[in-house]
């Protein structure tokens, strides 16, 4: 009899169909974002789940999913998971990091250059009928080639945005970590480490791609704001909650800094309403990640994760990318 399990979101059709091989599945294909008491209810009975950053789990949602095993999720942060509650109750977590590296590091680069170079105020402009002559200041913004780039947190995706801007824009790289890189990592990219006060002052564009964590709740807010230079641009691809999205709004406005790309916020997808009416800053629904064949990627290591999870069979594969695997070996 195959084990039952739940996608509770709407997925490339592909991976549905590779899952449906090994699973008795249940799809969302609404892609409804359900509440708390309707996730727990399309819960009951199965034994994993394919989840993405929209399904809060922690211990009480757990408590109501006996059966349970296994929660496998196609996105790479996973603050919306209670690790620890998880491996208490046997249930295994595995998250898709990788897969979406420099899809999401392509992203953050795009993100940067629209800000510094006032592309989306400069289409607002043009769509608004305004364009009627060419001047020498028109939507003028920041030089990106040359300019020195800062880097807020140098994991996966950080170091794949120091390696773009080193190698294809030459720009000196400002990095701040928890932990200092080994050297020879700081010299693939150029990157000097700096305090995060000498990142933000020294930076001309400051790229943000920390995890969330109760540590990292408004790492960047007003007085990290006012350390950068009036011309700097900040851009968030990290999570939602880092940046504190009202002083952001206050600072583009009062002319503190001179643009924003933001894909993430703090109570998406609600936006807070002050960014919506700031010229300075782009806008983006968290699609640092959206290109077809990443999407496709992040869904199938998912289904690896979770097929591996469910795989009660001696010697059967690991789930490659499981934060928890001590609970297997409870269950072998």
């Amino acid at each position: 009899m195959k084990s039952a399990i739940l996608v509770c979101r709407r997925i490339l059709p592909a991976t549905v169909e590779r899952l449906r091989r090994h699973f008795e599945v249940e799809t969302n294909d609404a892609d409804d974002v359900w509440s708390r008491d309707e996730l727990a209810e399309r819960l009951q009975g199965k034994d994993g789940a394919l989840i993405t950053s929209t399904q809060p789990i922690d211990g009480v949602l757990l408590d109501r999913c006996p059966q349970l095993r296994a929660i496998c999720s196609l996105s790479t942060g996973y603050n919306n998971v209670d690790v620890p509650a998880c491996t208490a109750r046997g249930v295994l977590f595995a998250n898709a990091p990788d897969v979406l590296t420099e899809t999401t590091a392509d992203f953050g680069f795009a993100l940067m250059m629209a800000a510094a170079r006032r592309v989306t105020e400069s289409e607002h402009f043009l769509r608004r009928g305004e364009w009627t002559k060419w001047t020498v200041d028109l939507f003028a913004g920041a030089d990106i080639h040359g300019a020195t780039l800062g880097v807020l947190g140098m994991g996966r995706i950080g170091r794949a945005v120091a390696r773009r801007g080193a190698r294809g824009f030459d720009m000196p790289v400002l990095y701040h970590n928890r932990s200092r890189l080994e050297p020879s990592v700081e010299a693939e990219f150029g990157a000097r480490y700096v305090s995060r006060d000498e990142l933000f002052a020294g930076a001309d564009h400051v790229v943000i791609v920390v995890p969330y964590s109760a540590e990292s709740h408004h790492l960047v807010g007003a007085a990290e704001l006012k350390r950068m230079k009036p011309t700097a641009t900040i851009t968030n691809i990290a999570r939602g909650g880092v940046v504190d999205d009202a002083a952001l709004a206050r600072a583009l406005r009062d002319g503190t800094i001179a643009a924003a790309g933001l894909d993430v916020f703090e109570d998406e997808p609600s936006v807070h309403p002050d960014l919506l009416t700031v010229p300075n800053v782009v806008l983006t629904p968290h699609i640092a990640s959206a290109s077809l064949p990443t999407r496709l990627a992040m869904s199938e290591l998912a289904a690896d994760n979770l097929i591996a999870a469910l795989d009660d069979r001696p010697g059967a594969p690991l789930p490659p990318t499981a934060l928890n695997l001590e609970v297997l070996g409870r269950r072998l």
